[in-house]
């Protein structure tokens, strides 16, 4: 009897011991796994920006009528890109992430302050169609379309005009994301490199 009890003393405290290091080890790895290290930073931006990339399909897919128009999914989607660009973006390209082997060139923090207004400006445009949604529950409407009396015109090279902050909440929602994507391509031309 004496040595059975022993014997579940021994077991206890090794069990004990067991978990004691299986703690320690899980408070050493979880110590040395940085969350804001330049990969991890890396990875998260490359998500945020599939996220982008997939709500913006969303959104053009139903105004070209490939999509049915569902007025939750739309605005989900406009949400998704006010969620991941204009601060938030801005804080997902800190200096120490910028060149190879990201894609997102060190040029970015030779030009911030443009870098960051493209951000802020492709909030602004996705605010501008997120809040289209709740005026639209049963179908795209005429007013949420780009039409020949929009007072923003293309140039003569075709890229059409952005309008300042003021007067982007004037914007039909077609317009602002067209102008949205014109922002994205800008900054993917100057800021982005294709990494093999």
């Amino acid at each position: 009897m004496l040595s059975r009890k022993a014997d579940c003393d021994v077991l206890l405290r090794s069990l004990r011991a067991g978990a004691v290091l299986a703690i320690a080890t899980v408070l050493v790895v979880g110590a040395s796994a940085d969350p804001n290290s330049p990969s991890d930073i890396i990875k998260a931006r490359q998500a945020s920006m599939k996220a982008m990339a997939e709500a913006g399909k969303t959104i053009a897919g139903m105004f070209e009528g490939k999509l049915p128009y569902d007025a939750a999914a739309f605005k989900k989607s406009a949400e998704t890109i006010s969620r991941h660009s204009g601060d938030a973006m801005v804080i997902e390209f800190p200096a120490t992430t910028l060149g190879p082997p990201s894609a997102a060139k060190s040029e970015i923090d030779q030009s911030r302050e443009e870098f960051d207004a493209l951000a802020r400006k492709v909030a602004s445009f996705a605010t501008v169609i997120s809040a289209a949604a709740d005026k639209a529950p049963n179908g795209i409407t005429q007013d949420m379309r780009m039409g020949s009396s929009s007072s923003m015109g293309s140039s003569l090279l075709g890229k059409r005009q952005v309008p300042g902050e003021a007067d982007i909440a004037k914007l039909p929602a077609e317009h602002a994301f067209h102008l949205m994507l014109q922002e994205c391509s800008s900054c993917h031309a100057k800021f982005r490199e294709k990494v093999k």
